[in-house]
This record gives C-alpha cells, sequence and structure tokens, in this order.
C-alpha cells in the first residue's frame, strides 16, 4: 500500500517545483516540514496534503492500465446487452487487480529509487519525485502515440525532445490518456463486431416471421451470452487485454 500512494503522490506532485539544488531536505512539495523555519503552519499542511491526497484516485484511474481494462469491459457489457450484470463494483474491482498486477514493477522500481532513500533521510523530496520519475516516464511512454506526444509538445511549447526519456510528465501523461482512450475504443469495437451480426441475424429472422411486438435484444441476449461462454470469453478478453500490456 505505501509503494501504491508512494507512486500516486509522486505523480500528483507539481512537475515545476523548486530545483533539487537549492531544496529543503525537509521539504515536501515545496512547503518546509522541519523544525528550523516552518513557512506553512501545520494545519494548512495537513489541509494542502490532503487536497493533493483527493487527487489521488484520478491519477491512478489516468495513468495506469486501469483506463484502457475499464473501457473495454464497459464496452464488453454493452456489446453483450445484459446492462448491468457485471455490476460496475464487479468490473472496477477487476480493473483495478489488474492494474495492481501490471503496474507492480513499475510501482516497486520507484519506490526503491525514491521513497527509500527519502526515508533515509539520504536526499529530499524533490530529489526522490526526480529520481522516481524515470520508470513511471518510461512505461508512459511505451503506451503514448507519438501523434499524441507531438500534440502536447506543441500545446506545453515545451522543447523538442531527443529521446522519449527526455518527455516531461506534463506532456506525457495526457498523451498517454488520449492514447489509452483511443486504444479502448478500438478494442471495443472489435468485441461489437461478432455480436452485432448476431442482433441482425436474429432481427431478420423475427421480422420475416412477423415476431414484431417481441423486441430482438430479448431473443439475441441468450445467445450472444451462450457464444461468450462457449469460446471462454471472459479468459480471451482478459488475457488479450494483459498481453496488449507486455507486448
Amino acid at each position: 500500500m505505501r509503494r501504491v500512494l508512494w507512486v500516486a503522490l509522486a505523480v500528483a506532485a507539481p512537475a515545476s517545483a523548486a530545483s533539487a539544488a537549492g531544496a529543503d531536505p525537509f521539504s515536501l512539495f515545496g512547503i518546509s516540514t522541519g523544525k528550523s523555519g516552518a513557512n506553512i503552519s501545520t494545519p494548512l499542511q495537513i489541509v494542502i496534503l490532503l487536497t493533493l491526497m483527493t487527487l489521488l484516485p484520478a491519477a491512478v484511474m489516468s495513468i495506469t492500465p486501469f483506463l484502457r481494462i475499464v473501457v473495454v469491459l464497459h464496452f464488453l457489457r454493452q456489446a453483450l446487452g445484459t446492462q448491468s450484470t457485471p455490476s460496475n463494483q464487479v468490473l472496477l474491482g477487476l480493473a483495478l487487480f489488474l492494474s495492481i498486477v501490471i503496474m507492480q514493477p513499475v510501482a516497486a522500481e520507484m519506490y526503491h529509487q525514491g521513497w527509500e532513500p527519502m526515508q533515509e533521510g539520504r536526499i529530499s523530496a524533490q530529489q526522490a519525485f526526480e529520481q522516481a520519475s524515470p520508470p513511471l516516464r518510461h512505461f508512459l511512454a511505451r503506451f503514448a502515440r507519438e501523434k499524441d506526444v507531438r500534440l502536447f509538445v506543441e500545446i506545453a511549447h515545451a522543447p523538442a525532445p531527443r529521446s522519449p526519456e527526455d518527455l516531461e510528465l506534463r506532456v506525457l501523461i495526457p498523451a498517454y490518456i488520449i492514447s489509452e482512450l483511443k486504444t479502448g475504443f478500438q478494442i471495443g469495437a472489435i468485441l461489437f463486431l461478432p455480436f452485432l451480426v448476431i442482433d441482425l441475424v436474429v432481427a431478420s429472422v423475427t421480422l420475416s416471421v412477423g415476431m414484431v411486438q417481441l423486441p430482438p435484444v430479448m431473443i439475441s441476449a441468450p445467445f450472444k451470452i451462450l457464444l461468450f461462454v462457449l469460446v471462454d470469453g471472459w479468459n480471451l478478453v482478459i488475457g488479450s487485454l494483459m498481453k496488449s500490456f507486455y507486448s
């Protein structure tokens, strides 16, 4: 849990904080936390940190595989026509645990490179953030499309990077988000196709025999669920999703 919190805090920290050269070793997010001349009172520091904590769920959902997985699972549920089965809680829980499996090596590397040295007092909080950023930056750069990265480099008026390692998080994070949304929608569209064929066939049959009062969706739903179960759909979908992050 400490590793997950550290990853989220590292991402939520502003990239434009004071430089590490002049950073106070007792400073966190630019706030002096040491006994020597605290700049902000303790209650206000708590308020600021709690405010940052409220951003953690959005950060975790946006910069991890959670985004792609939950989009695909919701498309799958819509394609099956089961409405609220599985429930949102089940889909979110499945997406969360799959994301933990994928992000565990990245979180462990960030923990060892950033949190442990800061906890031992060898580096400041700003230095810890800088040392913990490369693993996350490398992960985001793997899945962010070049077109999306170029877009946000132009929007941020950032200098053209020589390599993916030179990209800033303020550019990589939004580029990664829209890249994952595009990928999730592409996978969702492919999942829809076989179920769409079943809907078309059932609708054609019901209209040809004059069953106009019975909604075709009610007839096609059992066939779609049966097809999904026969091909072991959950194994195929989840397996393909997980492999897409390791390819």
